[in-house]
């Protein structure tokens, strides 16, 4: 049975984010891929109150970095995904090291009862204007992980099963299914 810790997450919800990151931990360490987990804001332009105008930012169309990561980032709405990571797609962090900028390679939410569905679509939809984010959704009492590329639906996973992402990082979380 699953005790519930702070802020309505079980410990189920954290030992699935462990994993993620305990899982690419020697990538991190070699510099091939920067993960973050919940206490890392990823920022986005527009506001949650007008979903259908907030989108992920695109690194590639920054003009003025500088001002950007000065200015800027400090004053954009954020999100706080379970987990992210970033390997081949670009990203900025602001200089306290607080909030990034960009479309992660992969983002994870392993949603809570703590969750309301209007936080679900709204990181979502948020999460699918990106075409080169993939992004997977775990329910707490599940063991299937739904996956999209972009806006695209690709298979779901089970976690009986090693966890794959498109580029082919592996997640091991099979000590983890129900």
């Amino acid at each position: 049975m699953d005790t519930f810790m702070q802020m309505a997450t079980t410990t189920r919800h954290n030992r699935l984010i462990n994993t993620f990151i305990g899982d690419v931990i020697t990538l991190s360490r070699k510099k091939e891929i920067y993960a973050l987990q919940s206490d890392c804001a990823l920022a986005y332009w527009g506001q949650q109150k007008e979903p259908q105008l907030a989108e992920l930012i695109d690194i590639s169309k920054i003009s003025d970095v500088e001002k950007f990561l000065n200015l800027e980032i400090e004053y954009l709405e954020y999100v706080q995904p379970d987990f992210m990571f970033f390997k081949n797609n670009l990203f900025l962090e602001n200089n306290k090291k607080l909030r990034i900028a960009g479309q992660p390679d992969l983002i994870v939410e392993i949603w809570s009862d703590g969750n309301t569905q209007n936080e679900k679509n709204f990181k979502m939809l948020l999460y699918k204007t990106s075409l080169i984010t993939e992004h997977w959704y775990v329910e707490q009492n599940s063991n299937i992980v739904e996956c999209y590329m972009g806006e695209e639906k690709i298979a779901d996973k089970s976690l009986k099963d090693i966890l794959r992402t498109q580029s082919g990082i592996e997640f091991d979380l099979r000590y983890l299914a129900l």
